[in-house]
Parts: C-alpha cells; structure tokens; sequence
C-alpha cells in the first residue's frame, strides 16, 4: 500500500490551452462544452499513420514450423466450416491499422462502435467475435452556416477529408459533400467514456463549436451501463457580429460494416423479418426544444437511383438548412438492392445571436436484441431486461438517452473528480487510466441477461412452431455477415413506450452435479445459476483480444480483472463463478494440440480452463488448443482468494469453496517430489506461451505460493481447519524450497533449469508476491529481497530499455542485453508493465513504479509514440513492432488504482496474519520437521491430464 506524499508529480502533461485558445475555452465554458484539464488529446489534422506488425525471426520461424503447418491446417478446417479460428495469424484485415482510434460509443456488452479521433465511425463489433475495422465514411457529422442574410455561407462535414476515394469527379455520392475542414484549429479530447472535438474556427471564423460525445458507463450502475446508445452535445458561440442561422446535419448508413454494407435488404424502418442472423436496428435523433427545429430525410442514397442522391440531399441542406416536416409521414422504404446502400439523416437548425451560445443534442442508438453464436444458442443481452427484445427498442433507448445523458454525466464526474483532482497522481496516468478502459466497450463484450439459452426448433409443416429453453446439442447453420438484415429508424425523441422487463427461472445449484466419467462425446456442459446466489446481473464476455477471439482467458484475466473488480464488482463475481462451475466438469471430447500434434480431452476435471470458449461459450470451453492447458501451472493458482478477500463476500466464498479445494488439490500432480512446490514440464505451459520453462519457475512456483497461502486464509475464514492446516504446511514446506533454489541474492531467477535463460530477470518474476499483496495477505518474502528484486527488474527490464520509455521487457539477462530466447521473452507485454508498476507501488516504490508505467504511456500513447491509443496492444517488440491490437491485459492499469485505494474490506479486514491462526496438529508439526530440501532433475514426463483429487 502506497503510504508518504513522494509522487511522481510533473506539470499539466498537455494543458488543454496550448491546444484550443484560452478564449475559446473560456467561451465554451457552459453547459459541459469545454475539454477537461486533464485529458488525451490529438490535432484532427494529424497524420494517423500505419501500424508496424510483429514478425518472428527466421530462428523463431525454424522452431515454429510445425505449430505453422498444424494451425494452417486447422484455421482452414475452421473456414471450411464457415467459422473463424480463434487464433488466425494468416488472414490479414482488409483494412490497415492506423494510428487512428479514439473513445468507442456505448455501453458494455451490448455490440459496439468505435470512433476515431478525426470522425469516424469505425471497428463495428455488433456481431460476437467479429470486428469490422473499415470505416463507413457516410456516417458523419457536418454543419451549414448562413449569416448577413445569406450572403455569407459556409458548409462542411465536420472530419478532415483526407480518406481515399473521397473528391471523384462527376460523383454523386459522398464525394460531392463538402470536404472543407482541414482539421489545423480542430482538436480531440478524450477522457473515456467521454470525448470533445473542439472546432475553433472553423469552417466559419466566428463558430466555435464543441462536440461533446457521452456514453453511460457508469461504475456500479448494472442497467444503464449496459445501454447501446450514445449522445452528442454540439455547444455552439458565435462571436461575430451577426446573426448565424446554423444547421448540424447528422447521416448514418444502414449497414454495420464490412459485407453487409453493399448486401441488400435492408430497410429504413424498424419491424422487419431477419434470415439468420439477429436483426440489428439503428435509431439517430436530435432533440427538438424552443430554439432548436429538427427534420429528417428518412432514406437518401450514393447513387441517385430510386431515391434522393447523397448530392441532392447536400445540395438541398446548402440551400435551406433543413428538410421538409412532412417527412415525418413517410412510411417505410423499400428495401434496399444488393450493391446498394441506404442512408438517412437528421437535421438541427436554429438560430445563434451575436456573442450567443446555443446547444444542440443529437442521439445514436443501436438494438440487436439477441446474441447468436455460431456453435451454440441464441441468447438475450442484458440490456433487454430493461427494454424488451423488440426491434423498436432502439427508439426507446436512443429517446432515453436524450433525456438522461446529464445524469450520466453527473455520475461519471462524480466517480472520475477524485482522480482528476488527486495533485500527487501525475497528469498521464489520470486520463490513461480512464482510457484503457475503452476495452471494457470495445473488447467485443458481451451481456446476457442471464437467462439459460434458446433454440428456435423448425416446426414440421403444418405444426405450430415451438420454442425450446433446453439446451440443444446440434449445431446452429453457420453464421454469416451476409445474411444480417441491418435497420435504421431516423426520427425525432418522443416519449417512449413502456417496456416489459422479463423474467427468468433459475437453476438451483444441487444441479450441478455430474457423473464422474465426465460428458459425453456431444453433451455439452450445463448452463448454470443458482437460484441461491445474489442478484442477477447477467452473464459477461469479453475478448483475449480481437485477433485472438477467446471468450474471459482466465491467465489474461487474472491481470486484467482489476477493472472489473473494482468498478463491477458483482460482474467479476459472476465471471468467478462461471469458472467455479467449469471447474467441476469434465468434457472428454477429443481436442488436437498444435503444439507437438498430441491430443487429449477439451476439458479435465479440476483444472481451470484457459477459457470459456469461441463458438459456443460457456458449453465448449478451451477454444485455445496450441497446449494443453490442463498442464499449465498458472490457470489454477490464479484462480482463488483475491475476489473473495476484496469483498468480503462470505456467500461468495462458500458458492466457490468446493471448486477451489478441487482446483488446488489438482495442482497435487505436479508436485513430484513432494516438497510442496510445483514444477513446470520443460514446455511453455503458462501465459508465455512461447516462452518454455524448465523445473521451479520464480512465475509460477509464486502464483503457487501464494494460492497456498490464499487458500489456507481462505479455508480459515470459512472454518475448514483440515484444509487450512494442510495448505498451510504446504505453504511452510514450499516457501523454503522456492527460495533456496530461486534466489540468487538480487532477484529470483526465471527457473531452475540449466538453460541459458533459467538466469534470465523476468519483469513478472514476483507476480505470486504481487497476487498476494493485492489480496491483502502477508508477503511472501522478506522485504528487502522484494525491493531488491523489483529494483533489478526496474534498472535492467525498464531503464536499460531505452531509457525506461517503453514499458519493462519480458527478459533481461543478467549481463543487461535483451532475452532472446523466443519472441516473448523479448516482448514488452503493456498489461505486464502495468502489473509490474503495481507491485511497485504496493511496496512503496512510487518512483520506480509510475516511471515504469509511464514507458507504456509514452510508447503507446503520446505523439511521440507509436500510436497505439485506444487499441492498446499484448506487447511491442524495442523498435515498436505491435503483436495483437485492442487486447484485455491493459487493463491491469486498474492494478495500480487498487495499489493506491485498496478496497474496504481489505483495508478494514483485522491487521493479523490469519495464517498465525492455524494452529497445525502434532501430525502436521512432525511433518514440517521431517522438510528437507533436495534438488531434483526435471521429471519431463506426461502425466495423465484427467488425475484429480478433492478431499476437502
């Protein structure tokens, strides 16, 4: 815990002045429209350049030739099937990736929608697991001015218009809107989940014009937070001296991306029948008040034909600003041909006096009611216990965030203000903390309302169809862009319709039991609730990443799950109990390894699973098959206590206790020598999956050491004392073993092998000690071989790396050259560093901790860096080589918010060391005197995955 004043305390990062004019900040102080002091911010002429992927070296290519032709292989199988791989390296996005990102729109969960930093509408994640990265230019924002009677006029989209394909001659499309804003006295702010674009100036000299972009996520707030829908405050001054007629223009495409923007059948109008996949709806709005008069063009198009041309409509808003009210009357269009694609729009006009300020309110919101997965069943997001699954539900949503948007704001100062205004924090890490959280939006999150899933049964002719709430185990047809049917309602706010909020049965716990020869080859694990556990707040996914399409990876969770913890804390439990269940189920269909071509059973007994799958989460768990994750030696350790200890929450921990007694006494297998410690198997078998270990490792023989400990408190908490005893003995016997054969007077080396790496310093060398502090527990160490070994790693991993501006890498060697052992050990991994700086600052290392933090900063996200904002990546390699952008462990930057503000129930838990209390039998006492330590080769073995033992 962070104690003392000592802050790494420096200026204003990038004072929000030397960005906009202080004049215009000062004019658009009112009503929210000024950026904050403390914010990311980018000139929206910047140029957004394209990223540098990772690539492995011939070296690393030569050993991971046969992993190459084995998932070449499978990801074609996958294809054949009409499925994505969960880990494709071979198919390349269309569109590039570049340093353009900015705050993605919406709630959690609900499918969302990325927005640039310059305008535009981006990376459409509404279907699960697939991200559409292009652009669709003709979702935009542009404004018309008219002043001195209309002699003088200016007209632009409100983006810079440096996008291929835009300004075609003879076109009459979006190329012939007008381009105009060069984006030089424009500027973006951001503070997840808000964003201001700031126009000072332009396109009219004497407009300044602030739009305000507001999303509810709002902490602790478990309905609103799960909204699809965004608002857009535009805080209009004209400081001319004539009177301006204004007009915001907003249009939208009704597509969501990708395939389905040209695939036809789409309609301008809600309540439409869709093929396979769920339907999607899209409403906008702009809230008509005293001074503000709104009209719509419900369907436009980019070719003229059969509907008002993109050119036409331009030139009819040029000319007066404002569409027809009978509009309104229009019935629905007709739908939409293929290589065709409908657009609508929305228009705000009013009138802004000399030196006056006005504000305009614009609205966006999506509805795809129901999440299909390609393997599995159709389920309800959260959002519908709120709104219903009707298609209309997107009106309603987009009318309720017209109106509610301040009270979000409202919560969201309230939760950011003690941050923001924390003087001993230093400027980057206040408004990087709130950004990295984009990826609890844009991580491909899902939110069920926690009802078990549905399939729609085909009725035989002439029968009445039926629907079935058991679940299915045939598989669903594949899932396809194209067959998506998108809708898009333009319209005023106008009062919504009372919704039905649905209810569900839950599944009683005493269910849970299985038979002991695990499932059958086609029987699916069970989707459980317990009908006994606490509030329903639905079940939750999100991505390892968007290029590695794995549902809650647990090894990446365990760092990133601090966001979680500490702002949805009911969510994380539900995601541990989730995998308190799945612990206790065996599936013995047969899986492929890639690795070294074996093969063995999906899930074991006992062990964790790496994660709950891709195409039919929570039923098929370990989409991951490049190891055998049964062996890896992270998944259980990581698993128990700190959830527990953070809450308090004794119901909590007596749902899961019978899960972790079987995950820790699975862990039993991989202790040969019986000294209390696990060894690891001479393969990567944990999160560096690259990055092979041989005998004890200071990673996971610490994660081990602190489980025990965990488990021991854990098991004293809920008073079983043969448990506690027997994991406290273990802790006592391992301890000594851990140190002896680890410690090297300076640090922990990586293992105990005699590879020449087993010296190499690991920056996550201490992340058992750093689970264990973050949990409230004693240290696992003296205190000074912690400092010494958080020391070594900040003067070799960080500052030897570039001064300390890129984050700490994965391995040094102890002569301070970079561990190229594999292509991770030579990684910078951000959600490490961030766990790193965390450890730091739990030891009072502030200095050293904010300064490595700050490396990922730098790097990642300032201009100086490689562009990474908003899509932070796993890692970069020295010369800024990304592999997997917009991935989960970046989060971990939550880690260091929990070093500075612990929780309350650690902070008020009793200040003894409850492993003092478990007083150990005489058995047990004559066994800790029988403790020896003896060195013992590497047993590299195969040990039956399926062994499991729980005698708790």
């Amino acid at each position: 815990m962070v104690s003392g004043n000592i802050f790494h305390c420096r200026r204003n990062s990038w004072p929000a002045e030397e960005y906009v004019g202080r004049t215009a900040l000062q004019l658009l102080d009112f009503d929210g429209g000024s950026p904050p002091e403390q914010a990311w911010r980018r000139r929206l002429n910047s140029h957004a350049n394209l990223l540098k992927e990772f690539s492995v070296t011939f070296m690393e290519a030569m050993r991971m030739m046969s992993l190459g032709v084995r998932l070449w292989s499978y990801v074609r199988e996958e294809a054949s099937h009409g499925r994505k791989a969960p880990i494709d390296p071979f198919t390349k996005e269309k569109c590039r990736p570049s340093a353009s990102q900015g705050v993605p729109l919406g709630g959690m969960g609900s499918g969302s929608i990325s927005r640039g930093f310059r305008g535009e509408f981006k990376n459409w994640h509404i279907i699960p697991g697939l991200c559409e990265t292009s652009p669709v230019m003709e979702n935009q924002f542009s404004i018309f001015v008219s002043r001195d009677g209309g002699n003088k006029k200016y007209s632009s989209v409100l983006a810079p218009g440096h996008h291929e394909g835009l300004k075609k001659r003879n076109d009459s499309g979006i190329s012939s809107w007008d381009w105009n804003l060069s984006g030089q006295h424009s500027t973006y702010h951001a503070l997840f989940p808000r964003a201001w674009t700031v126009y000072d100036g332009e396109p009219d000299p004497d407009l300044k014009i602030s739009c305000r972009q507001i999303s509810p996520f709002i902490p602790h707030d478990y309905k609103d937070s799960s909204l699809p829908t965004s608002v857009f405050v535009y805080t209009l001054v004209n400081t001319g001296k004539d009177r301006a007629k204004v007009s915001l223009l907003m249009t939208w495409a009704n597509s969501i991306g990708g395939f389905s923007h040209h695939t036809g059948g789409h309609f301008n109008e809600p309540f439409i029948t869709a093929k396979d996949n769920p339907p999607v709806t899209f409403a906008i709005a702009a809230c008509e008040t005293q001074n503000v008069n709104v009209t719509v063009l419900p369907v436009f198009g980019l070719s003229g034909e059969g509907h008002v041309s993109a050119k036409q409509m331009w030139d009819k808003m040029a000319q007066n600003g404002h569409f027809e009210r009978e509009n309104f009357e229009a019935g629905s269009s007709m739908p939409s041909s293929s290589g065709e694609t409908l657009c609508a729009a929305v228009s705000a006009s009013t009138w802004v006096e000399p030196h006056g300020r006005c504000t305009v309110v614009f609205g966006l919101s999506w509805s795809s009611p129901k999440i299909k997965f390609q393997k599995g069943c159709t389920y309800n997001r959260r959002y519908t216990e709120f709104y219903g699954t009707s298609e209309r539900s997107a009106v309603n949503l987009v009318h309720d965030a017209l109106t509610k948007y301040k009270i979000w704001e409202e919560e969201i100062e309230k939760w950011q203000n003690p941050i923001l205004k924390n003087e001993r924090l230093p400027e980057w890490y206040k408004f990087t903390l709130f950004n990295e959280l984009y990826f609890m939006v844009a991580g491909g999150t899902v939110w069920t309302d926690g009802q078990p899933p549905v399939i729609d049964e085909k009725p035989s002719p002439g029968s009445n169809q039926q629907k079935s709430s058991k679940r299915g185990t045939r598989e669903s047809k594949p899932e396809s862009v194209k067959d998506n049917h998108v809708k898009l309602a333009a319209d005023q706010a106008t009062d919504g319709e009372e919704q039905s909020v649905s209810k569900y049965a839950a599944v009683h716990g005493s269910q849970m039991a299985k038979p002991a020869n695990g499932l059958g080859p086609q029987e699916p694990i069970p989707y459980l609730l317990s009908k006994d556990g606490p509030e329903n707040v639905g079940k939750f996914l999100y991505l390892e990443g968007v290029e590695y399409i794995m549902w809650n990876t647990y090894d990446v969770h365990f760092y990133a799950s601090f966001a979680l913890l500490d702002l949805f804390p009911k969510i994380e439990l539900s995601i541990q109990r989730d995998f308190a269940n799945a612990v206790l189920y065996e599936d013995r269909r047969r899986m492929k390894f890639l690795a070294d071509g074996t093969s063995g059973i999906r899930k074991v007994k006992g062990a964790v699973p790496h994660d709950l799958g891709t195409h039919d989460p929570w039923h098929e768990m370990n989409a991951y098959n490049i190891h055998d994750t049964s062996k890896w030696k992270d998944l259980n350790p990581k698993f128990v206590y700190r959830d527990f200890a953070a809450t308090g929450d004794m119901s909590f921990g007596r749902d899961v206790w019978s899960a972790v007694c079987a995950a820790m006494d699975y862990m039993d297998q991989f202790d040969r020598d019986g000294d209390g410690l696990i060894e690891n198997d001479g393969f990567p078998d944990q999160t560096y999956d690259a990055w092979t270990v041989h005998g004890i490792s200071a990673y996971c023989g610490g994660l081990w050491l602190a489980a025990l400990q965990a488990a021991a408190t854990m098991a004293h908490r809920l008073n079983d004392r043969p448990f506690a005893e027997k994991y406290k003995l273990k802790f006592i016997k391992a301890k000594a073993v851990y140190e002896a054969k680890l410690w090297n007077g300076s640090y922990f080396n990586y293992d105990s092998g005699t590879s020449s790496n087993s010296r190499s310093i690991q920056a996550d060398q201490l992340a058992g000690q750093w689970y264990a502090a973050s949990s409230g527990l004693p240290p696992l160490f003296d205190e000074n071989k912690i400092r010494s070994a958080l020391q070594k790693i900040f003067e070799f991993n960080v500052m030897k790396v570039k001064g300390g501006r890129l984050g700490a890498v994965n391995g040094m060697t102890p002569r301070g050259k970079v561990d190229e052992t594999c292509m991770q050990s030579r990684e910078i991994w951000t959600g490490v560093t961030y766990g790193v700086a965390a450890n730091m600052l739990l030891h009072g290392m502030e200095h050293q901790g904010f300064t490595t933090a700050e490396g990922i900063f730098i790097a990642g996200w300032s201009e100086d860096g490689y562009g990474y904002w908003f899509q932070t990546p796993e890692g970069w390699t020295i010369d800024g080589h990304y592999r997997s952008l917009i991935y989960m462990r970046p989060l971990a930057i939550w880690a260091m918010q929990w070093a500075l503000s612990p929780p309350k129930a650690i902070l008020d838990a009793p200040k003894v060391n409850l492993m003092d209390r478990i007083h150990l039998s005489p058995h047990m006492i004559r066994a800790m005197n029988e403790i020896s330590v003896r060195k013992v080769a590497p047993d590299n073995r195969c040990f039956p995955s399926a062994a499991f033992r729980c005698d708790c």
